[in-house]
């Protein structure tokens, strides 16, 4: 790995010393395989930063949920139906508003280097093309909610709570960038403190205070978007003060061609993306009805909690790939790019387990209404698991720079995902909702896996994925027993732990990778460490 990452992230500068042996148990020479320092310290960065951020993602799905939770019991259905799809295509303009730039920043201030002129204006490119994108959103928005409302619910509180939401993107943006220059430069506690804590935080304010003084959807909206504002003009300056990067104007016309040239088809990549899988919220809005559209937000509510480990691991990989990339050391990301993947798939798992044997009782804490989202959830997990099964595909191929093989992907698929899940729609209403959603997100995963091996040679699976796999069969068993016996919250609490602890046994009995172990060991060490030197100063 590159001295100008590991400089800028979290792990311990360990160059000089010689490879790390796993010292396992079991004596074979697979676990006794010596593990290259550049390998360990990539594997320790991603690793790192998982569990900086699956604390940071946790916390934020439980924000995001209990905001869910008190509007769906405050508003009731209709009106919470007409919050949700409002919020929906927020989120799609919120996936749209940076225009590209996020994955740029991952992409070229690691490649900066030491160069913090250059990283000075990668990161005011970012920040411009964020306002000048979010402004021409907010107009569109304000133009289009009423035509908006006609095609869909049809409520009179719609086109203004549509529009507070079209203003809110661009705050939105804005934190997005500030927390994406912290990942760029390798720092998960700030882009968790920013993107994964204080966004969802100061929604759930927002709609705590308006639901207080008696307001409906246009006042949750409105209030959304001020503590949303706030936390903008709070956020860039600490981030200029803690990184060190001041964002700049000052750039030339070739850098203005890099960044586009690679920020422009990762732009174009994530548009497609959204008729790929959020075509479905579109759909069931249009032809369905707003009751049907709280529904399905719900249940997409529950599916976020399944992305946690994929984010997690995605959090620190790209700029850990696009460092190794750039230096030619391809056998190592791709011995990465295994062990990162097996983490994945081993602890989504256990996630994907419980919702697929409670989803029903879980949806039922949303209300009685919901309970009906439970077979587009479990066709939803589907999807999830094949997403997070094959790791950071789209990652790596924008880290390898296949952005354009990616871009005419997305599209690819975009197209005949709005097809199918217009049809499915229309003949399975929310199920065949959650199916088109579904398929589109495995066949892009699978497409993606067979276009790394093409171009870089670069394919995760091997004999070791089985075993979190048969883990995951007798956790199913566990669950399905104890549910029989005890439902409702408590069941869910005592079959998550008590699944999990099967999972976990099972685990320990078949065999975990040494590449596995050594990172649990190595994290652990640090975690002892730094716990014990804060006890004792």
């Amino acid at each position: 790995m590159s001295h100008e990452l590991q400089a800028g992230t979290e792990t311990d500068d360990r160059d000089g010393e010689p490879p790390l042996e796993d010292p396992a148990s079991d004596g074979s020479e697979a676990s006794m395989e010596t593990v290259p320092a550049d390998e360990r310290d990539a594997l320790l960065t991603i690793a790192h930063g998982a569990v900086v951020t699956s604390g940071g993602i946790s916390v934020q799905r439980g924000l995001m949920t209990a905001t869910e939770f008190v509007l769906a019991r405050a508003l009731g259905p209709v009106a919470y139906g007409v919050y949700a799809l409002a919020w929906r295509i927020a989120q799609i303009l919120i996936r749209l508003v940076t225009f590209g730039s996020v994955p740029a920043l991952q992409r070229y201030v690691p490649d900066a280097g030491d160069d913090h002129a250059r990283q000075s204006r990668v990161v005011g490119i970012a920040y411009a093309t964020t306002v000048g994108v979010g402004l021409l959103m907010a107009a569109g928005v304000w133009i289009l909610a009423p035509w908006i409302n006609e095609m869909t619910v049809e409520q009179p509180a719609f086109p203004t709570t549509m529009r507070f939401f079209g203003a809110l993107v661009i705050p939105i943006g804005l934190v997005m960038i500030a927390a994406g220059v912290f990942r760029a430069v390798g720092s998960a506690r700030g882009e968790v403190l920013f993107n994964k804590l204080l966004r969802p935080a100061m929604r759930l304010l927002g709609a705590l205070v308006a639901l207080a003084v008696g307001y409906s959807t246009i006042g949750v909206a409105g209030a959304i978007l001020g503590f949303t504002c706030a936390l903008a003009v709070v956020g860039i300056p600490v981030t200029i003060r803690t990184t060190e990067i001041r964002p700049t104007l000052r750039r030339t016309s070739a850098e203005l061609r890099q960044f586009y040239n690679y920020a422009g088809p990762v732009a174009m990549s994530s548009f497609g993306k959204i008729f790929q899988n959020r075509i479905d919220v579109l759909l069931v809005g249009a032809l369905l009805t707003a009751v049907a559209t709280g529904i399905y937000n719900v249940v997409l509510v529950l599916v976020a909690l399944a992305w946690i480990p994929l984010q997690a691991f995605n959090q620190l990989l790209p700029p850990v790939a696009s460092s190794l990339y750039s230096n030619g050391q391809v056998d190592t990301l791709n011995a990465v790019y295994t062990s990162v993947t097996r983490l994945i798939l081993t602890t989504v798992l256990p996630i994907l387990a419980v919702l697929l044997v409670f989803g029903d009782d879980l949806l039922a804490l949303f209300g009685p209404t919901y309970v009906a989202g439970y077979v587009p959830l479990v066709v939803y997990l589907g999807g999830v698991f094949v997403g997070s099964a094959v790791g950071a595909t789209g990652w790596l191929l924008m880290m390898t720079d296949h952005q354009y093989a990616r871009m005419l992907l997305d599209w690819l698929l975009a197209v005949s995902n709005v097809v199918l899940t217009y049809v499915f729609v229309l003949e399975f209403g929310l199920v065949g909702a959650a199916l088109g959603t579904s398929l589109a997100i495995a066949a892009q995963n699978a497409i993606q896996v067979v276009l790394l091996e093409r171009f870089e040679g670069l394919w995760p699976f091997d004999a070791t994925f089985l075993r979190p796999l048969a883990a995951a069969l007798v956790m199913i068993g566990v669950l399905v027993a104890m549910r029989t016996v005890l439902g409702g919250p408590l069941g869910i609490a005592l079959g998550a732990i008590v699944g999990t602890c099967a999972y976990i046994g099972t685990l320990s009995l078949i065999g975990v990778d040494p590449r596995d172990r050594l990172v649990v060991r190595e994290l652990l060490a640090r975690y002892r460490a730094d716990l014990s030197a804060s006890l004792s100063s």
